[in-house]
C-alpha cells in the first residue's frame, strides 16, 4: 500500500508540473524547461518518501518517475532525453536517500521516527541538500544535450524548483496534518 501511496503522489504531483507549471515556465525558458521546472512537486514526494520509507521508496519512486514520463513528457523530449532517461531517473529517485544518509553520518539522523516530531529545518536541509545532489548529478547524466553556455542556468533551475516543490509538498502535508487533527477533534 506504502509503496502504491508513493507512486501515486509522484505521479500526481508530477502531473501538476507537467500540467500547470511547464506551460507557464515554457513561455519564458523554453530551452531550459525540457530539463528542469521551477517549481518541481515531485521533489517534494522524493524527500518525504524516503524521509517516511527511507532507502525502500526508492523502487516506488523510480516507477512513478517512469509512469510520469510516459503519461505527461511529450514524445519529442523522451526521445530528445532517453539516451540518459534511464540514468535521470536513477539519479533522481536516489538524491533524496544519498542526502538522508549524508546528513545521518554528519549526526542529523531526520528519518521518520528518530525524534518525536517532524524537523522542518531538517526536512529543509535535507531536501537542499537532495536538491544539490539531483542538480549536479541530472546535469552530468544530460551533459551532453545542455548546451555550456545554459548549465548555469540549467542548475539554478534544478535547485529552486526542486526546493520550491518540496516546500510546497510540506505545506500540503502539514496542512493534511492539521486537518486530520481537527476531524480527530470533531468525531471524539
Amino acid at each position: 500500500m506504502n509503496f502504491l501511496l508513493v507512486v501515486l503522489a509522484y505521479v500526481l504531483c508530477h502531473g501538476l508540473t507537467a500540467m500547470v507549471v511547464t506551460p507557464i515556465q515554457s513561455v519564458f525558458l523554453p530551452e531550459m524547461t525540457v530539463f528542469a521546472s521551477l517549481i518541481y512537486l515531485p521533489h517534494g514526494v522524493r524527500v518525504l518518501a524516503t524521509w517516511a520509507y527511507g532507502w525502500k521508496a526508492i523502487p516506488a519512486l523510480i516507477l512513478g518517475v517512469s509512469l510520469s514520463a510516459l503519461i505527461f513528457s511529450p514524445s519529442e523530449d523522451i526521445n530528445f532525453l532517453e539516451p540518459a532517461l534511464l540514468e535521470g531517473i536513477l539519479v533522481g529517485s536516489a538524491s533524496a536517500y544519498i542526502a538522508f544518509e549524508l546528513m545521518r553520518l554528519a549526526g542529523f539522523d531526520f528519518y521518520f521516527g528518530r525524534s518525536r516530531k517532524l524537523q522542518w529545518k531538517g526536512m529543509i536541509a535535507v531536501g537542499a541538500l537532495s536538491s544539490v545532489i539531483n542538480s549536479f548529478g541530472q546535469t552530468l547524466v544530460y551533459s551532453g544535450l545542455i548546451d555550456l553556455e545554459k548549465v548555469i542556468g540549467v542548475l539554478a533551475i534544478y535547485a529552486t524548483g526542486d526546493l520550491i516543490g518540496l516546500i510546497v509538498c510540506m505545506v500540503v502535508l502539514m496542512l493534511v496534518f492539521r486537518w486530520n487533527r481537527i476531524l480527530g477533534v470533531l468525531k471524539n
